[in-house]
């Protein structure tokens, strides 16, 4: 199969690559690295990687046009900074209705898209929230944005799925609080948390689903998720735990900041029924990968969809 991957450089993206090139599928991946690694694709005769935005029209259209790929996993997203509205718009919607479009254009065979949680705003009116819940994202610039490229998805006339997320974590994760733990932690910093709640799910979980998706299970709106959240401040004990630090660094507790939601649980349940029986990473196996990682390689990052006053929290 040939497969395309904006944003093939990032968490999400460079992992299901993984498994795509293990399994022989010819693969192009598109990135402008403004949070993606550059090692987290190794060389492979399988893989061509090209530095590029998926904002300029031209240069997506020629790419598709050119490989003709049977799907499109389109994981290339602006996140890193809450108050860059522009980066949001050009990356998340311009981006996205270009990439719908050329998909379109030249009849790709599926295309993949990965939504926000927060599409459903900050105080969710249930939890779980269930697929029927009316979509809010007016609080959040990255919601906002990633909500108006899942209605371009949805646009093309491709036939598509959609991911909406719960929090997605792992080896070569650069957003959102373990990064964040891990680098204060290392530098003998202090971390806050806050009294929210997460829903934390493996990459490698999520990606063998995605493989699934392009070889043709599904279709349409999916959540992808455990089904089940649990306190930040769980997964800083487990940082800690991972890291084998000999005193435990008691974190201060703080408030939830305005734009921060209490917990954003997603229910799955058709997840569960169309892609069958799935079995989720402890939090504990996620974060000592994780953690193992950023000792090899280093930490980077630390991105966060939060404004200022709440980006070290872990939230």
């Amino acid at each position: 199969m040939k497969v395309l991957v904006t944003g093939g450089s990032g968490l999400v993206g460079s992992t299901v690559i993984d498994l795509l090139l293990g399994r022989g599928d010819e693969v192009v991946a598109i990135d402008n690295f403004a949070t993606g690694r550059r090692d987290n694709l190794s060389p492979h005769p399988c893989l061509r990687l090209v530095e590029d935005s998926i904002v300029c029209a031209q240069v997506i259209d020629k790419l598709i046009g050119d490989f003709r790929p049977d799907v499109v996993v389109h994981t290339a997203a602006s996140y890193k900074d809450p108050d860059d509205w522009e980066a949001d718009a050009l990356t998340n919607c311009v981006g996205t209705a270009n990439v719908a479009r050329a998909c379109k254009d030249h009849r790709v065979g599926r295309l993949i898209y990965f939504q926000t949680a927060l599409c459903y705003g900050t105080k969710p009116l249930e939890q779980p929230i269930t697929l029927d819940h009316p979509v809010n994202p007016a609080r959040n610039s990255y919601a906002i944005s990633k909500t108006a490229g899942e209605h371009y998805i949805q646009l093309s006339g491709v036939d598509w799925i959609t991911f909406r997320l719960a929090n997605v974590i792992g080896p070569r994760n650069v957003s959102g609080p373990l990064p964040i733990f891990f680098e204060r932690l290392a530098h003998g910093k202090r971390c806050f948390v806050t009294e929210a709640r997460r829903d934390f799910v493996f990459v490698h979980d999520l990606a063998r689903t995605v493989v699934g998706a392009a070889d043709g299970a599904g279709h349409g709106t999916y959540h992808f998720s455990s089904g089940r959240d649990v306190a930040i401040k769980d997964l800083y004990d487990a940082v800690v735990r991972a890291m084998k630090l000999n005193d435990y660094p008691r974190p201060e507790i703080r408030p939830l900041a305005d734009d921060d939601a209490p917990t954003i649980l997603l229910d799955p349940t058709r997840t569960f029924r169309d892609f069958g029986e799935m079995t989720f990473t402890p939090l504990d196996e996620i974060v000592d990968k994780t953690v193992a990682y950023y000792r090899d390689h280093g930490v980077q990052g630390g991105y966060t969809h939060l404004r200022a006053e709440s980006n070290t929290c872990g939230s």
